[in-house]
């Protein structure tokens, strides 16, 4: 039986054409910036406060580059995050999309990495101050960017290999 859908009849599982396929990935990437963008935001934000607390004074030399360095991670994020949108709008109409969604998903990427650099960045800053040892941050954000190595880029590669070797998969990307 015929699925209906957005009015007209479709076959179970029929193939996409290019256009819906373009169409499709570009509202996964949107979805995708728009959940990494509000992590990168907050994260931001609160780095930027940092630097105007009473606190942040007494910070040694150390802990200050490293503030600077996460800083300037979290920028990057968020320039690299929000590229897909500038994209999007600098190049509308003009029948790009398919290029569209594979400049933002690299970009995306890209901000990923960043945002996970923030984070570790981020994390040994705190704990260092918390802490007051080095050694100890530093093994415990190596456990914690680990897990987020495994977690964010380890078994989605592993998976989409999986994917990509099965005969039937069409290959996408």
């Amino acid at each position: 039986m015929a699925e209906e859908t957005a009015g007209r009849p479709q076959e179970p599982h029929s193939p996409e054409n290019a256009r819906e396929r373009a169409n499709r990935r570009w509202q996964e990437v949107l979805q995708e910036t728009r959940v990494a963008q509000t992590g990168g935001q907050i994260l931001f934000g609160f780095l930027l406060s940092l630097a105007f607390t009473a606190r942040f004074r007494q910070l040694d030399g150390f802990d200050r580059g490293l503030y600077v360095v996460t800083v300037v991670f979290a920028v990057s994020s968020t320039a690299a995050l929000i590229a897909p949108v500038s994209l999007h709008r600098c190049l509308s109409g003009l029948r790009l999309k398919e290029e569209v969604v594979t400049a933002a998903g690299r970009l995306m990427i890209c901000g990923m990495v960043l945002l996970t650099l923030t984070v570790a960045c981020t994390l040994m800053l705190i704990l260092n101050v918390v802490l007051g040892s080095s050694l100890v941050a530093g093994i415990t954000v190596g456990g914690v960017m680990l897990w987020f190595a495994l977690s964010w880029y380890v078994v989605p590669y592993l998976l989409r290999r999986k994917a990509l070797s099965r005969p039937q998969n069409g290959g996408e990307r």
